[in-house]
């Protein structure tokens, strides 16, 4: 998601559904992995005071649940969407029309790959800002959801990156078919 967060970057997540409303496009949102994208975690050691506060932690919602593998990534296509990798620009297209993505990383085109899906009602196609390095749903295509991942597996939008405070601020959607 470089270089709109950073290695490291811790997020505040907005898992409340009457404030976020709906997940839109070009919304960043974390969710648990949908079909094995990630491999098994590995268990912990070391400190076993330490362990036991980052455990209290999980349970009180301030960190991440290690087990239930979350990614972070930005929403390309919601339900319906029709979209298209690569027009002859090079750039995708969504529902026929150009995307503007000046969030991907520099020096990154929109996509590697070629592909042409349209999204199923209950899910979102999703793509990593840094698209050179992030296998997102162009690489899970062959998946039980064929790249797509379920609403339910959504744990909620990033809307700000809390730590380290040099980082610290407001995460925006940015729609890719807005206009530019």
């Amino acid at each position: 998601m470089e270089n709109t967060l950073q290695i490291q970057d811790r997020v505040a997540v907005n898992k409340i559904p009457f404030i976020s409303k709906s997940i839109n496009r070009g919304d960043v949102v974390v969710f648990r992995d949908p079909a094995n994208w990630l491999p098994a975690p590995s268990p912990e050691t070391g400190n076993k005071v330490l362990l036991k506060a980052k455990e209290v932690l999980v349970f009180a919602g301030v960190l991440p649940n290690p087990a239930k593998q979350y990614l972070v990534k930005r929403v390309i296509g919601v339900a319906g969407d029709h979209i298209i990798c690569c027009d002859k620009s090079g750039g995708l297209t969504i529902n026929g029309k150009k995307t503007n993505e000046p969030y991907i990383f520099a020096g990154n085109k929109p996509s590697e790959m070629d592909f042409n899906v349209t999204v199923p009602e209950g899910k979102i196609w999703v793509m990593g800002d840094h698209r050179g390095a992030s296998a997102d749903s162009r690489y899970h295509q062959d998946d039980v959801n064929n790249g797509m991942v379920p609403v339910s597996r959504i744990t909620g939008r990033v809307y700000a990156i809390i730590w380290p405070l040099k980082n610290a601020g407001l995460v925006p959607s940015h729609d890719p078919v807005a206009s530019k």
